[in-house]
């Protein structure tokens, strides 16, 4: 009780420096346990749970109701730190005087700053696990008996809204949960924490159901094909010379594919032929050919390959020309990277120049280059480096002329009538690191 010269009795400053603390260490759990968990590793909590921790099941109830856990945590924090601050300012004032608020504006700003902010922060975002698994119950407990305060609160903040025009959660995320996969494992990249090899297998994973065989089908002014039409000898010697085992067969014009020759079946029948070449029917011994539209996901098309045991199919378009080619080897190699055989071409279209820009052929994919040289050059709008310049520039630039954007500068170094055959790109800002 205070006295009559306005100074506290002992016991009260005792109590009220016992309350104090109390609330000190409050806000410090608040703080600590609502940044510990926000950072734990979810998947690191369901592997807990699944072994038995209950605190770990605790844990992931509250991240699976976020906003109501901050909320929770949130109000805890401001209960306690607007308690401790009224506290000391009526201590201060019964034993200063009016300077007693100043006293304690201070003092509780440094006190609560230092104590009940920064260091619980630093320890939840260093050891998240540890903390959120040693705060969950109480934590739990908390989230319980505020429920109903919160559940006010809410319809309190939705009406505000509403008196503005605006609804809460009518807005969908910015990102898509893929996004935010591949965007930490980037950052982990960064950080140093996943090698870049481990960083693309992943990216690659999870492209398979954004991707389309559009993207990553050898476009068919590359792809190797045999006139069917052409005497056995010819086809023989052309299957030789080709560095891939399936081949597509033609009659009349490119486009019209009438089968696709597996090396192997021709093997055999030269074999049942007794090697005389003049024997062999080639469409005969080729495989019916198989269509796939330009729409389909790489996820829905390596299913289809794995249903159908086999390795290659056309790509054609909403008109049914054949655009493309795509193989399991295609797909196999977004996830895994470049995969190469003492008898694939040596040539993938790119050359490091000595200045450090990279001479690219124009229908080199972009995801190909990124993945090459550790670049993020945007490939939504195009597939090849050559579509990517002639979708900003808005025209097909003639031989010479120079662009920069994305990041890099796109010199045209050669064109071939309508087509961008090879340009000189040189990064303007520095590239990643890889």
């Amino acid at each position: 009780m205070p006295g009559g010269d306005g100074v506290a009795a002992p016991v009260d400053i005792w109590l009220t420096l016992g309350i104090l603390l109390a609330c000190v260490a409050l806000s410090a759990f608040f703080s600590g346990s609502e940044t510990a968990m926000t950072a734990a590793s979810r998947a690191r909590m369901h592997g807990l749970e699944r072994a038995g921790d209950k605190r770990a099941a605790t844990v992931n109830r509250l991240i699976s109701s976020r906003a109501r856990l901050i909320g929770a945590m949130l109000l805890g924090n401001t209960i306690v730190n607007i308690g401790a601050s009224a506290l000391a300012t009526n201590a201060l004032t019964r034993l200063f005087g009016d300077a007693g608020v100043l006293y304690a504006t201070i003092s509780m700003t440094l006190i609560l700053l230092v104590f009940a902010e920064v260091l619980p922060k630093t320890i939840g975002i260093n050891f998240p696990d540890g903390v959120a698994l040693r705060a969950a119950r109480a934590a739990g407990m908390f989230v319980a008996v505020s429920a109903p305060i919160l559940m006010a609160v809410e319809w309190l903040v939705g009406g505000v809204l509403r008196l503005f025009g605006l609804r809460a959660g009518e807005h969908a995320a910015l990102m898509s949960p893929y996004e935010e996969l591949k965007s930490a494992v980037d950052l982990m990249h960064r950080e140093g924490d996943v090698e870049r090899s481990r960083r693309d297998m992943f990216g690659g994973v999870i492209d398979l159901g954004e991707l389309t065989v559009e993207d990553v089908m050898i476009h068919r002014t590359k792809m190797r094909t045999i006139d069917a039409e052409l005497p056995p000898r010819d086809i023989v010697a052309g299957a030789l010379a080709s560095p891939y085992t399936r081949l597509p067969l033609w009659k009349r014009q490119p486009e019209n594919i009438v089968g696709v020759l597996h090396a192997k079946d021709l093997l055999r029948a030269l074999f049942a032929a007794n090697g005389d070449a003049t024997k062999l029917d080639a469409a005969a011994i080729a495989a019916p050919p198989w269509f796939v539209p330009e729409t389909t996901t790489l996820k829905d098309q390596l299913q289809a390959f794995r249903d159908r045991k086999t390795h290659v199919a056309l790509v054609v378009d909403e008109y049914g020309s054949v655009m493309g080619l795509v193989t399991l080897e295609d797909i196999l190699e977004e996830i895994v990277g470049d995969i190469k055989d003492e008898h694939d071409l040596a040539v993938q279209g790119l050359r490091q120049l000595a200045d450090g820009s990279v001479a690219v052929e124009g229908s080199v994919p972009i995801r190909d280059l990124n993945r090459v040289m550790d670049w993020s050059i945007p490939d939504e709008d195009a597939t090849t480096i050559a579509g990517l310049v002639i979708h900003e520039a808005r025209a097909i630039p003639e031989a010479g002329q120079v662009f920069s954007f994305h990041g890099f500068r796109f010199e045209v170094t050669r064109r071939q009538r309508n087509r961008i055959t090879l340009l000189k790109v040189t990064p303007v800002t520095p590239p990643n690191d890889g």
